[in-house]
C-alpha cells in the first residue's frame, strides 16, 4: 500500500514517516530529497534561483512520475497537495494522511529549523504564527481531502498504523 503523508511544514511528515515505515517494514521516501536529487541542489537554492512556480512544476513531475514501491511511505512537502492535481493524484494512487497541528504548535516546531524552509526563513514570533495561520487556512481545503485526518500531537507510528487499520 502506498501511503502519502501531507500537512504543513513542521507537522512531522518525515519524522513519523520514517518511524511508520520502520514499524510496517515499508520503504520510506522523502519527496523533497527526491526533488533535490533531480535538480542537483537544495530546495532553498532552487527556490532562490528559479522561484516557487518552477519548483511546484518539478515537485509535480517528481511526485507523479515516481515509480514508488507497493509498500511505501512518502512524506510530501507542505505545499505539494495544493498545486496542480497532486492531491487528486495521491488519493487515486494510495492512502493520504493529513498530519494536523494548530498554528502555534507548528510555530514552536519550526522556530529552530527555518533556514531549511524558504517560505519562513525570515519570520519569527507572532509574525511566524500569523504566516502559518494564513497559509494553513489556504491549504487545509486540500489537506482535508485526505482519507485520514490525524492530530500529529504526540503521534506514534503504532497509533497511526492502528488508526489506519494496519496494526
Amino acid at each position: 500500500m502506498k501511503i502519502f503523508l501531507v500537512g504543513f511544514m513542521g507537522s512531522g511528515k518525515t519524522t513519523i514517516g520514517k518511524k511508520l515505515a520502520n514499524y510496517l517494514k515499508y520503504e520510506f521516501i522523502d519527496l523533497d530529497k527526491l526533488i533535490e536529487s533531480k535538480v542537483a541542489m537544495s530546495i532553498v537554492e532552487y527556490f532562490e534561483i528559479h522561484g516557487e512556480n518552477a519548483f511546484r512544476d518539478v515537485e509535480r513531475e517528481v511526485l507523479q512520475s515516481g515509480t514508488f514501491a507497493d509498500n511505501v511511505i512518502v512524506a510530501t512537502g507542505g505545499g505539494a497537495p495544493c498545486y496542480s492535481d497532486n492531491m487528486a493524484w495521491m488519493n487515486a494512487n494510495g492512502h493520504v494522511v493529513y498530519l494536523s497541528l494548530p498554528p502555534k504548535a507548528l510555530a514552536v516546531r519550526l522556530e529552530n529549523s527555518k533556514t531549511d524552509r524558504p517560505l519562513i526563513k525570515h519570520l519569527k514570533g507572532d509574525e511566524l504564527v500569523d504566516f502559518i495561520s494564513n497559509k494553513l487556512a489556504e491549504r487545509e481545503i486540500f489537506y482535508n481531502e485526505s482519507k485520514f485526518v490525524v492530530s500529529a500531537s504526540d503521534l506514534t507510528a503504532e497509533r497511526l498504523a492502528f488508526y489506519m487499520n494496519l496494526a
